[in-house]
């Protein structure tokens, strides 16, 4: 469900593009540090963003440094830490454990069981360290669990959940700014989790698998319909972003929310239109 809170590169200054990947070393070396290897292949876009964002609204002190590593083995990487690095690398993990423990209790996946047997330890530490954060994931995760058993078709009801639990995450400090934080992630989350149920629809319908979208995919109207619930939660998404303070890196974040946000809709769409060329080149003359 992650992986669509990311850059549009093209659209991205030069010394933009190298600073947002020094995000991303720095919360893959913070993984490294705080949990191992393992700790590594957790590693999201979605939470680089919460380090750019938080590190913005906070004006955190940022370390940079130079590293090589097994991506990178012969030139050195800058890299940029701090404490939100610190937390994005936790919730990261965190988020990763309730995951795989969902996977196994609904599915009996092995690579599940596998996952909550080495992190298990790890997301203890981490909720007795958020306590918070950890009991919404966990609410929210099982709730929507549920509604997947249940074959709810009230996307607004799924994509809630998952809303609350971004909600959480990216509150780290319940402070002035928690109201306009928990809204723009909520509205952040629920487009999230639309987007992957728009671009899981094909394969879910082939599988059989769930998917909230099915029965309205059934509908006239059904493409315009999910872009008009797309833009409706970037929109409150970013109408909150924009009244926080956040001045440093605000070029990489708006590129964020309002051209990579879309990246992953726009290859779909590319697709439908080859498929649709392709049918018709397919018809006898």
């Amino acid at each position: 469900m992650f992986g669509y809170v990311k850059i549009d590169e093209p659209e991205l200054k030069v010394k933009d593009w190298k600073k947002y990947k020094a995000y991303y070393c720095g919360l893959c070396r913070t993984l490294k540090e705080r949990h191992g290897s393992l700790g590594q292949m957790t590693l999201t876009y979605d939470m680089t963003f919460a380090v750019i964002l938080l590190t913005s609204l906070y004006e955190s002190e940022t370390k940079l440094s130079a590293y090589r590593c097994k991506v990178h083995p012969v030139r050195k990487q800058n890299v940029l830490q701090n404490e939100i690095t610190e937390y994005a690398a936790d919730m990261n993990v965190l988020l990763a454990y309730y995951h795989m423990k969902d996977d196994w209790e609904d599915e009996r996946k092995a690579g599940g069981f596998a996952g909550v047997h080495v992190l298990k330890g790890k997301a203890e530490k981490i909720a007795f360290l958020y306590p918070r954060q950890s009991r919404a994931v966990e609410k929210e995760l099982s709730e929507l669990s549920a509604c997947e058993k249940n074959g709810c078709t009230d996307i607004d009801r799924t994509a809630g959940c998952f809303g609350r639990l971004m909600s959480e995450l990216l509150v780290y400090r319940e402070d002035m700014w928690e109201e306009r934080l928990r809204k723009m992630a909520f509205f952040l989350g629920k487009f999230i989790y639309i987007m992957d149920a728009y671009d899981d629809l094909e394969k879910d319908l082939k599988t059989g698998s769930y998917n909230p979208l099915k029965e309205l995919s059934q509908n006239e109207g059904y493409e315009t319909k999910c872009r008009e619930m797309l833009c409706m939660m970037i929109a409150e998404c970013t109408a909150s972003f924009e009244t926080l303070p956040c001045l440093l890196d605000v070029d990489i974040l708006r590129n964020i929310l309002y051209d990579g946000m879309w990246s992953r809709y726009r290859k779909i769409q590319e697709q439908k239109k080859k498929s649709e060329e392709g049918k018709h080149d397919e018809k006898p003359l």
